[in-house]
């Protein structure tokens, strides 16, 4: 009986990793940027969670086991890229695109353009809150850092977007001068 348990009980968490991807693409997409980079992260994460499947001992912390297997893979990805990639301080919005931007996916664009440039540990720190909605618990316990890591960091990560985008707002474009308002 206990091996038909533990039969149903690993075919249970291959299915929760495998419902888990599309959460993951989009925590990896705000962290890396890249669509490729991103499927592939997740497929090494998925594939080390799948071999790994026997260390996880308690079936409640799947999500925050996932997400500190991808945070291990990002690091590793950042750690081989290195010598190669020249990091630079530039200012993702400025302000006369922010004037004409007016459709939805400007502003997706332009908020994801935003946190890509925030440094790393902001970044994944707001990804993993925002957008994964963990708690700052789990995220502390993810990436391995104290939970006042984390509030600092995503108190820094929300003012640099707020002071980032705070001239983008979307208008309404003005009337044209021909016409004229009737009340």
């Amino acid at each position: 009986m206990e091996i038909v348990n533990r039969l149903c009980t690993t075919r249970t968490l291959r299915k929760r990793i495998a419902d888990s991807r599309n959460r993951l693409y989009g925590v990896a997409l705000a962290w890396c940027g890249d669509a490729m980079l991103a499927d592939d992260l997740v497929q090494e994460t998925q594939i080390i969670a799948l071999r790994r499947a026997h260390q996880l001992r308690d079936h409640q912390r799947l999500n925050a086991w996932l997400y500190t297997i991808l945070s291990n893979c990002w690091k590793a990805q950042l750690r081989s890229m290195r010598p190669n990639v020249e990091y630079e301080d530039k200012h993702a919005c400025g302000d006369d695109d922010a004037e004409s931007a007016s459709s939805e996916l400007e502003v997706v664009d332009r908020v994801r353009r935003a946190i890509l440039n925030l440094p790393e540990g902001q970044r994944q720190t707001i990804t993993l809150v925002d957008l994964a909605g963990f708690s700052y618990a789990e995220v502390a316990e993810i990436l391995g850092i104290p939970i006042g890591t984390v509030m600092s960091r995503l108190h820094t990560s929300r003012n640099t977007l707020q002071r980032v985008l705070a001239g983008f707002r979307t208008r309404q474009p003005a009337p044209p001068s021909y016409l004229r308002r009737v009340k």
